[in-house]
């Protein structure tokens, strides 16, 4: 990948959690078998692994999100949706992983169905980028403030939900929220 481009790995079968760990990093880290993997550390005891889809297609839960990236020294915050989008220091935050509705096709045939998908978002060279996997391509959003228009649009949705992806560091000390009163 050369300067200036954007890393945008493409929708394939159930594998949105690995496509949105990739995006969100901009680099291909995780595949399908490192997934298998945490999903084997997370739950080594069960025949049926709870962390993915039965049919070996994917569809991996938060745990392996939220592993994967202890494993690169970073840390997903879940985000409380009763807080205002304007409470969060965005300037601390690496990528946002948001899980939304979706809706489901075969083809070209769209079906009345609607699934949990992972996406993520991310700013590169100073601009913040839809990087959903089911995207042709990555969608410049914008600056900040067109940031935060996104995600409180996204966040809106009753079964949203959005992860920060952070520093270690940033998780510890909280500074990804912005704090009401000054000290």
């Amino acid at each position: 990948m050369s300067d200036g481009e954007v890393f945008h790995e493409k929708q394939r079968l159930e594998l949105c959690a690995i496509h949105a760990l990739n995006n969100v990093l901009q680099e291909r880290v995780f595949t399908k078998e490192t997934a298998d993997d945490i999903c084997k550390r997370l739950a080594p005891q069960c025949v049926v692994n709870p962390h993915r889809s039965v049919l070996g297609t994917g569809n991996y839960d938060v745990n392996v999100i939220m592993a994967a990236l202890q494993s690169r020294e970073l840390a997903a915050v879940w985000w409380d949706k009763r807080r205002t989008i304007q409470s969060l220091c965005v300037s601390k935050v690496q990528g946002f992983i948001l899980n939304v509705p979706s809706r489901v096709s075969l083809g070209i045939v769209s079906l009345p169905l609607r699934r949990r998908h992972w996406l993520a978002v991310r700013q590169v060279n100073g601009q913040y980028y839809n990087l959903d996997s089911k995207l042709k391509s990555p969608v410049c959003i914008g600056g900040e403030t067109e940031l935060c228009i996104f995600l409180s649009e996204q966040l809106s949705q009753d079964v949203a939900e959005m992860l920060l992806v952070v520093r270690r560091e940033v998780e510890e000390d909280g500074s990804w929220l912005i704090s009401d009163n000054p000290k």
